[in-house]
């Protein structure tokens, strides 16, 4: 079941765009959302855990204010990635709903990322929050460290989307080839005997570059891409991007 945001369906057609935004002051996050707002990019993705005033719920909304009034119709993800999964989040679980919550309530933000090792009750918290106030979940879990096992990997997707998550996201770093292969398969594998949801997977860094530009092949239908500053390593200009889902995105339609 595709999920909509703004207008934006994902989960059909080509694979969106998400460009990410890490800017640690408000002058900064709205320069980066200037030079996004004319480029080729589906989604816009604003890390707060790298914003300096975070811990104020406030601020966060007058941002979110500010950040809407530039991208116009472009749908804002919300995301404080922690510490433990790659980011630079360090709030406590309540400060970390209570920030979703004001995010959600705002309605600038259209998507919230809600990592799903949070804790069984956190997370159930955090998505019925964000469900209250309309908006779109993202369930997501990250490794920096490795490349889980197939069933590990399938195993925290199907997590994700029994918590009642609308879009399902795991990306993890591979050490050889063979890590970005398990990922695919694992993706393909969830995407044609579990997922009732989109499906976000990207093997990172430079050895698992492919998983960002073919993933629509096995079930993946959103990928990150680059503006100026990047979020996690492997992303690639989005231009470039934009070209290669493309071309592949009519190929699959030929057959």
């Amino acid at each position: 079941m595709p999920a909509i945001a703004r207008g934006i369906v994902i989960g059909a057609g080509v694979p969106k765009i998400i460009a990410p935004i890490v800017g640690e002051t408000q002058e900064k996050i709205l320069g980066s959302a200037r030079e996004i707002s004319g480029r080729k990019v589906d989604v816009v993705e604003w890390r707060a855990d790298f914003y300096g005033d975070a811990g104020d719920s406030a601020k966060v909304v007058r941002t979110l204010e500010k950040l809407r009034a530039v991208l116009g119709r472009i749908p804002v993800l919300f995301t404080y990635r922690s510490a433990r999964e790659g980011g630079r989040g360090t709030m406590p679980a309540e400060g970390y709903t209570a920030l979703n919550l004001a995010a959600a309530a705002s309605g600038e933000a259209d998507i919230v990322d809600v990592e799903i090792m949070s804790g069984d009750e956190v997370v159930a918290e955090n998505i019925a929050n964000i469900h209250g106030k309309g908006a779109i979940v993202i369930g997501s879990y990250h490794d920096f460290e490795k490349t889980p096992s197939e069933q590990e990997i399938i195993g925290k997707l199907r997590r994700m989307q029994e918590a009642g998550a609308d879009i399902l996201k795991i990306a993890v770093m591979p050490r050889r080839k063979e890590d970005v292969i398990t990922l695919i398969s694992a993706t393909e594998k969830m995407y044609e005997e579990y997922a009732e949801r989109p499906l976000v997977t990207m093997s990172m860094s430079g050895l698992g570059v492919a998983s960002r530009l073919f993933g629509e092949c096995f079930g993946s239908s959103m990928t990150f891409g680059a503006v100026g500053e990047t979020s996690a390593p492997g992303q690639i200009p989005v231009e470039q991007l934009g070209t290669v889902l493309t071309i592949l995105h009519q190929s699959m339609l030929k057959g």
